[in-house]
């Protein structure tokens, strides 16, 4: 155009502050790269002034280090700047040597024309390497999605679908792409064609709550989103659709939902399902047993007895979760219950404790709704003991139950049986009391070895559940027990029978009283060898 022996385009790096070549004619593979103040360029550049040198040695501006790096011998410059449409400079063309003379003022304004278009190609070329680097950036997020992603033309049909939509589908991209939404979603999917089609008429957006969705033989649970496109100019554009594949999440949160309240399981699962690979901790464990099911079942019959303990189930269960607690089992007429796995709480033996008071107080008011329909009244005992357990999905590949296992579980069973030895409504071991933070209204009754057990532990009888009428003059009671109890360890045989007595007299109904009262007459008449130290041996589990 020129007729000069080389021409060069420099950009301006905007992180180097550098100039460097994009394009050069007669360059071959060379790249000149330099500061965008140095040189003629940079002088131009900076200046934003076109510069027409005839002798360029002549000229101090001029940086020979660029002809001593190329080889090349300079002798005329035109070097103009270029401008983008928002008037900044983001580079300079520069042509040297005229062939037969030097470069006119004609040469100067036919090398600014062109380098106004060589602006508009730059900005042209760089909006669409944005454009394609915008495309991969976006492709590259909707493939490493889990959630499904569809999405559709104006006329309905499918245009791209990602990987974890294919999967989730069961599908190849020859089945899905190029195809109508009536086609890919048929059947008992119909609705969701059905959806894209009102959304793309109303423009508005729908989402469906776990949704059952069938692809081949796999039926699966999704939350599936549909949203129309639109372009700037409001323009409708076609159709978006996510899929996101929840029946893992379902599946868990409902088996979860069988142990405990929703909002605990809710919790469960944001802490991550390896929680239920097995772990231990510090839990109260809680037993209740109906008395005297047996013969109970013999008058009801079988589906009175279903219905009975159905009612009975529901109640307590109610009275477990509200404190937080964690259905662990039914063992036919028992229940077992986990305050501390697999979600922790500072106070977890207080909810135990809180829990089993509920249930009594609740069977009290379905026994007044009982014998109001002519049904015999039901009672029930509580064992309630704390201590490092383990838990965890426990069983085999055919039948997994999430269980607790351990020493606590099995003293918290044993305290539920002494119920009945007892004659109390709720038992709990010394380790339970040491951790409660509330204050309840409680007597040590005995110091026992289990069965199967070395250590004697001590057992506590929790009376918050009982009136003044099912134990009046509880306070008076429990005083002149305690001092029976301590006489009757350091083998005070009658003043230990004269406190209970005074006991017994002020409830006569309190059989733990009566119990000491007899032990005492046992022990006064065959008294104890020299080592008692006032431990009961449970002979029964």
């Amino acid at each position: 155009m020129l007729n000069a022996e080389r021409s060069t385009l420099f950009l301006n790096d905007e992180k180097t502050n550098d100039l460097y070549t994009e394009v050069g004619e007669g360059l071959g593979a060379t790249q000149i790269r330099f500061p965008n103040h140095k040189g003629i360029a940079g002088t131009v550049f900076k200046s934003v002034q076109s510069v027409n040198i005839p002798h360029a040695y002549a000229d101090l501006r001029f940086n020979p280090s660029v002809d001593r790096a190329t080889g090349f011998f300079t002798r005329s410059i035109l070097c103009v700047p270029v401008i983008n449409k928002d008037g900044k400079t983001i580079g300079v063309t520069q042509v040297l040597n005229k062939r037969g003379g030097t470069f006119t003022e004609e040469d100067e304004a036919r090398l600014k024309a062109f380098t106004s278009q060589i602006a508009i190609s730059l900005e042209n070329a760089k909006l669409f390497d944005d454009v394609q680097n915008m495309k991969n950036y976006n492709d590259s997020i909707l493939e490493s999605m889990s959630t499904g992603v569809i999405t559709l033309n104006e006329h309905g049909t499918i245009v791209t679908c990602n990987a974890a939509g294919l999967n989730m589908m069961k599908l190849q991209p020859q089945d899905i792409l190029q195809r109508s939404a009536s086609e890919v979603f048929g059947g008992t999917n119909k609705w969701v064609a059905e959806k894209i089609e009102l959304a793309g008429q109303k423009q508005i957006q729908d989402v469906t709550m776990d949704a059952e969705l069938t692809f081949g033989d796999e039926k699966i649970s999704a939350n599936v989103t549909v949203l129309p496109l639109i372009s700037i100019q409001q323009k409708k554009l076609g159709s978006l659709v996510m899929m996101e594949d929840i029946t893992s999440e379902k599946r868990l949160k409902t088996t979860m939902a069988r142990y405990m309240h929703p909002s605990v399981a809710e919790k469960v699962l944001q802490a991550g399902a390896e929680i239920l690979g097995g772990q231990s901790g510090m839990a109260s464990v809680l037993f209740s047993d109906i008395r005297s099911f047996t013969t109970l079942t013999e008058e009801l019959g079988p589906q009175a007895t279903v219905s009975l303990l159905n009612e009975y189930f529901t109640i307590m269960v109610d009275c477990i979760q509200y404190e937080g607690g964690m259905l662990d089992k039914f063992i036919g007429d028992a229940i077992m219950a986990v305050f501390g796995m697999p979600m922790a709480h500072e106070d977890d033996e207080d909810r135990a404790v809180l829990a089993a008071l509920h249930m009594l107080h609740e069977l009290e008011a379905y026994n007044v709704r009982r014998a109001k329909e002519g049904r015999r009244p039901i009672d029930i005992g509580i064992g309630v003991n704390t201590d490092n357990i383990v838990s965890g999905n426990i069983g085999s590949p055919r039948r997994m139950d999430y269980t607790v296992i351990g020493d606590g579980v099995n003293l918290a069973s044993r305290l539920e049986s002494a119920c009945k030895q007892y004659h109390a409504r709720l038992l709990i071991s010394e380790y339970t009391l040491k951790r409660l933070k509330r204050t309840y209204r409680t007597r040590e009754v005995d110091r026992v070895i289990m069965r199967g057990k070395n250590q004697p532990v001590a057992i506590f009888e929790v009376l918050d559940s009982h009136s003044d009428e099912s134990f009046p003059n509880c306070m008076e009671v429990l005083n002149n027990f305690r001092y029976g109890l301590r006489c009757y360890r350091e083998r005070r045989w009658a003043e230990a029978i004269k406190a209970f007595r005074h006991a017994l007299s002020l409830n006569p109904s309190d059989y733990v009283s009566q119990m000491y009262i007899d032990r005492c007459e046992h022990l006064k008449n065959s008294p104890p060898r020299e080592d008692w130290n006032g431990v009961w041996v449970m002979q029964s589990k």
